[in-house]
């Protein structure tokens, strides 16, 4: 099942996003394979500002194990994380 993993930054933690970039993406690495795509969220002067991810998991839980070991939630980067299940139409 895919999943939609919606994530806001917490206000004025651009230096914590930064700080564990490197560190979330290497994590991302161990899950290349369930990835659909992923990039950040960016403010009106392009400054990233969340994450985006879809991602394939078996359950809704596997999805939240997904999140709670990422660095940047380890880190406290966001304000909030939805995880939301999601179903491809287009194109086919």
């Amino acid at each position: 099942m895919h999943f939609v993993i919606d994530c806001l930054d917490k206000h004025d933690h651009l230096a914590v996003r930064l700080a564990n970039r490197e560190a979330h993406l290497v994590y991302l690495k161990d899950f290349e394979a369930q990835l659909i795509m992923a990039g950040p969220f960016l403010d009106g002067e392009n400054s990233m500002i969340g994450s985006m991810l879809i991602m394939e998991f078996p359950s809704l839980s596997a999805a939240q194990a997904f999140c709670d070991d990422d660095p940047y939630v380890q880190a406290g980067l966001f304000e909030r994380v939805r995880i939301r299940p999601w179903r491809k139409v287009l194109p086919k």
